[in-house]
């Protein structure tokens, strides 16, 4: 049996996608391997999503989009993609437990953090975040995050109301809005340290042991735990080297579309990627109702 549409991803434009879809009367099998939402789940506050005049934390929009999913009847499978191949003008998804075929596949598997330069030791890696909604309940510890960007500083605000942080930028240069850093010059459990560039981390009993260089020489502090918001990169893994290779051909040909954070390099906000998802949708629709003109 060939599904009509397969998602992988449940993310702000994966939804928006089977949310379109699920108009049309089209009901994709949207493949999620953690929980629906993506990276949003960690967003402090959604500030620019119109409607939202006084803005929305991102735990409570993954609610909404869990509701909406619901009030559609989705078929979300928790399950992880593991390959994605193709054969004459259908694709292949294999997952950890099943094989599926769709001529009409849409991409919205969001990013993958880029690795930091510095070593992780593998007894620390129990310590060490790329994200940080598995810290969102944690109380009075003390948390080291390093980056310059938007991520870095919601992260901060997230976790600050609770926990005592340390932002470390490895230059002078700041990369996230403005008010993100106002906010943050504000809080008395946020230390900024610019022109800091951790050097080693040790794992201890207490946590981990962070050394690194500043305008000061070198430091070093003791923390519960460490989060890299260095940036992100399209999580593509699964894609067989075909289809890799094939990308703008399959895109131009209508059967393959790329929506959201995997496609959007550093314009990841949640309008652009629920547009993304419901102009595939249109799109995909077109091309189901032109085969049976």
């Amino acid at each position: 049996m060939i599904e009509d549409v397969i998602i992988i991803g449940a993310g702000p434009a994966g939804v928006a996608t089977a949310i379109q879809l699920s108009l049309y009367g089209i009901r994709p099998v949207v493949f999620e391997k953690d929980r629906v939402g993506g990276l949003i789940k960690n967003a402090n506050l959604i500030e620019n999503y119109p409607g939202f005049v006084n803005a929305i934390s991102g735990r409570d929009f993954v609610k909404l989009l869990e509701r909406q999913l619901e009030r559609i009847s989705a078929n979300v499978v928790f399950d992880e993609v593991l390959e994605v191949n193709i054969e004459d003008t259908t694709f292949v998804v294999k997952t950890r437990r099943t094989s599926l075929y769709t001529k009409y596949l849409v991409i919205g598997s969001g990013t993958k953090p880029k690795s930091p330069a510095i070593k992780v030791p593998r007894v620390a890696l129990d310590k060490v975040f790329y994200e940080i909604y598995p810290l969102i309940e944690v109380k009075n510890k003390k948390i080291a995050i390093v980056g310059s960007g938007d991520a870095a500083f919601d992260y901060a605000l997230t976790l600050e109301k609770q926990n005592q942080i340390t932002i470390l930028n490895r230059s002078e240069k700041l990369k996230c809005r403005p008010l993100l850093f106002e906010k943050i010059s504000r809080s008395i459990n946020v230390i900024y340290k610019p022109n800091s560039e951790i050097t080693e981390i040790i794992n201890s009993e207490n946590g981990i042991i962070l050394n690194y260089t500043s305008n000061y020489g070198d430091e070093k502090i003791q923390v519960d735990y460490l989060v890299f918001a260095i940036g992100r990169e399209p999580q593509l893994d699964f894609l067989s080297s075909e289809i890799k290779s094939r990308i703008s051909e399959l895109e131009s040909a209508g059967s393959l579309y790329l929506v959201g954070d995997v496609k959007n390099s550093i314009f990841r906000q949640v309008a652009i990627s629920m547009g993304d998802g419901i102009l595939a949708a249109m799109k995909i629709y077109q091309k189901i109702k032109g085969e049976y003109l």
